[in-house]
């Protein structure tokens, strides 16, 4: 068992044996009831949370970069089907499991025909549609007559910006796709189970446009490997793909990953591409947890040193970037093939010994590997201490301390007579009340904080996202005003395909570049935005709780002082160091996520209804100029100038539907995720103060009783207290020595 789980298995041991210190005190005579409030239930969820904790590695790169290869390499076996189609909007999540299993998650038919509806809002023409209500692809007459409509599109209606249009591909794969899902949606969310030798049928939905386009996600489980089932690993979609809604996807899985892994082909090198994605990751804040990995193709390598010439280059490169970036260059295929050794087909097996006279660059890709490895299972045990096992164990130690100090509490007052106990339980009292003065202070600070920092984080999110003058309305609007039509582009598709097809090419192509600015230009920056207010209130809590931290030890310090005037003596070593819990565990415990300001903005079908209206004013304008013996224009320029004011239509009302969802998305950040935030962190701020008051507010009077009762019960109560402060002492130095070994292994 690795130092992880190690120390992952002693926390959770830790955890139960404080519980059975609960059940305990609840066997003394009378003390059935007795309820240890918060750190009871403390100790009854950790082991959940530790359970679900996930750490997340996304494995990106440009298309054809190897990042499947990479992935399999890993689990030592061809799990993952490589080179997934273009219109494949899901990230391929993979974890370590008990048995070979995949798990489908398909798309609603209500999810497949809004998106299908989108793109229908930008084909050439409509009047095909039999039915006027919205697209429903069960319907069998819908089906028939979208196909014979995109049957009759012409190859310039087919490609947008130099590669497939993406709407019609779409519309396409939905219809191929059709036969084969539709016993396995529902009308809810449809799942679908490929496991042990049915496994292998999970890469045809991965790999095949028309299967993949009715995903949402796949989640692989594989027995291989020694990763475990905590640590996911993910198969991103290729970061220069056309479609600018899978570049969206892959931000929002990057948002919550602890680990990039970025792979980039030795065939290649770093590219343009390449350069721009990283850009954008920098932008978000998390270019600092990358690691960087050369997959090697030995056949575009003569030789070691020119290998080693490229890794140079683009080590160069990145530092413009990263500083110092973290490099490792190897042959994922090569590793592949290696652990395949055994059952590669004949002409793998041929590349595979071909590949190992190369010992040079074999021993090299060897080292290499076995470099990323260490450092990839230091930096996931590395995070997984500070984030997983710290938070918990200092939980723990403060619920250790407070519990040992009931223990010896309870048994001085047990030991003394009648009148002895009430002097001492009257003294507890009176300081008492200065305790619950400042357990009180406390909870109004906190309570009264969380107005003040709600109405900073109102003013700051309206003022970025400020219709008029806010950063991201101003950048988006000044993309689009100076967006231009080149006419001489479109005056060729205009006699050969007509104006309504060469409308929707130029709104296809209009929308395609504006959602590729949201995405890599303004999803980062509202990212980065929103990464400054998560800071902004860590840090305004973390100011409040400061001066109370020194409060709470004065007051112990006076507690302590009043008891050991009475004859009792607290020898427990305390710890009071408030530390506020990493935002990512706040997230975790309370579910929310961070909103991704979506790429997808919905155009209305009137601005093309208005553009052909537009068209039939210019003709009957140029039949008025002819009959006045006015000079008439050329041939086709009232469509131009029809086009034209498609165009400056358009982005009218672009801009509407642009301040529409940017006002939605602002409110939505506000009261759905910063809000709540704000009471998630100011909750777990008080709950962690105020613990260390649990003890000191205790009521003793329960005990008192049982001075009067029966010998045996007192006789009993002593012996379960004496064990109880064994335990608890063995508990608390058990808990210093986890906290030295997390501490010597982060």
């Amino acid at each position: 068992m690795d130092t992880y789980h190690t120390l992952k298995s002693e926390i959770l041991k830790l955890n139960q044996d404080i519980s059975s210190l609960f059940m305990k005190a609840k066997s003394i005579p009378g003390m059935f009831d007795y309820s240890f409030g918060d750190w009871e239930k403390t100790c009854e969820t950790l082991p959940n949370q530790m359970r679900e904790e996930t750490m997340r590695v996304a494995i990106v790169g440009p298309i054809k970069s190897g990042k499947s290869t990479f992935l399999n390499s890993i689990f030592g076996d061809d799990y993952v089907k490589r080179g997934a189609g273009v219109v494949t909007s899901m990230v391929t999540r993979v974890r370590s499991g008990d048995r070979l299993r995949a798990n489908l998650y398909f798309k609603t038919w209500d999810e497949v025909n809004a998106e299908i509806d989108e793109a229908l809002v930008l084909f050439p023409s409509l009047n095909w549609r039999s039915e006027n209500d919205k697209f429903d692809i069960r319907r069998e007459k819908e089906r028939e007559e979208l196909r014979d409509a995109l049957s009759a599109l012409g190859a310039e209606q087919m490609i947008t910006q130099d590669t497939r249009n993406i709407n019609n591909v779409l519309l396409t794969s939905y219809l191929k796709g059709y036969d084969t899902v539709r016993g396995l949606l529902s009308a809810g969310a449809g799942t679908c189970q490929y496991a042990d030798d049915q496994f292998g049928e999970h890469r045809a939905f991965a790999s095949d446009e028309a299967l993949a386009v009715y995903l949402r996600d796949i989640q692989l489980e594989i027995n291989s490997g020694d990763l475990d089932s905590t640590v996911e690993i993910a198969d991103c979609q290729g970061s220069d793909s056309p479609n600018p809604l899978h570049l969206a996807m892959i931000q929002e899985y990057l948002l919550l990953t602890h680990l990039i892994i970025y792979v980039i082909s030795s065939r290649t090198g770093l590219r343009r591409a390449d350069i721009k994605f990283l850009s954008m990751i920098k932008k978000m804040g998390i270019l600092d947890n990358t690691l960087f990995v050369i997959n090697c193709d030995f056949n575009e390598h003569e030789s070691l040193d020119d290998l080693q010439a490229l890794v140079a280059k683009v080590q160069a490169e990145l530092a413009l970037i990263k500083p110092s970036p973290k490099i490792y260059a190897f042959s994922s295929l090569f590793n592949l093939f290696r652990a395949q050794n055994a059952k590669l087909p004949r002409r793998d097996r041929l590349r595979f010994e071909q590949w190992q006279a190369e010992r040079e660059l074999t021993e090299f890709s060897g080292k290499e590997t076995a470099r990323f490895e260490y450092e990839f299972k230091h930096q996931l045990n590395q995070k997984r201490y500070a984030l997983l096992l710290k938070n918990h164990l200092e939980r723990l130690d403060v619920i250790t301390s407070s519990m040992s100090n009931w223990i010896e509490i309870h048994q001085d007052i047990l030991t003394r007579d009648a009148d002895s106990a009430q002097s001492i339980i009257l003294k507890v009292k009176q300081h008492r009340q200065r305790l619950h003065q400042i357990k009180t202070l406390i909870e109004n600070t906190v309570s009264g904080a969380t107005p003040k920092i709600k109405s900073e984080l109102n003013s700051d999110v309206n003022r970025f996202f400020d219709p008029a003058t806010g950063q991201v309305s101003v950048e988006i609007n000044d993309f689009i005003s100076s967006y231009r039509m080149l006419s001489e582009k479109y005056r060729n598709s205009l006699s050969v395909s007509g104006f309504s097809n060469t409308l929707a090419l130029v709104f296809q192509e209009f929308k395609q570049s504006l959602d590729g600015f949201l995405t890599e230009v303004i999803n980062p920056e509202v990212i980065q935005f929103v990464n400054l207010k998560e800071n902004r209130i860590r840090e305004y809590y973390g100011t409040i709780a400061g001066p109370y931290e020194a409060m709470i030890k004065e007051a112990f310090n006076e507690y302590e002082d009043v008891v050991e005037k009475a004859g009792v003596v607290l020898n427990h070593e305390r710890h009071v160091k408030m530390e506020l819990p990493a935002m990512e565990v706040v997230l975790r415990t309370t579910a929310l996520q961070r909103p991704l300001l979506a790429a997808a903005m919905h155009y209305s079908a009137k601005m093309k209804t208005e553009a052909v209206m537009r068209l039939g004013f210019y003709r009957v304008l140029k039949n008025v100029s002819s009959l006045l013996k006015k000079p008439a224009k050329p041939r086709g320029e009232e469509a131009l100038r029809a086009l034209q004011s498609g165009v400056t239509r358009m982005k009218r009302e672009t801009k509407k539907s642009v301040s529409y969802h940017l006002k939605d998305y602002r409110e939505n950040l506000k009261f759905n995720y910063l809000f709540k935030l704000v009471e998630a962190v100011a909750r777990s701020l008080s709950e962690g103060l105020l613990d260390y008051f649990h003890v000191y507010t205790t009521d003793l009077s329960t005990l008192l009783e049982r001075i009067n009762t029966e010998q045996s019960d007192k006789k009993r109560a002593a012996e379960v207290l004496e064990e109880m402060d064994r335990v608890s002492q063995d508990i608390f130095q058990r808990i210093k020595q986890v906290r030295k070994n997390i501490e010597s292994s982060a």
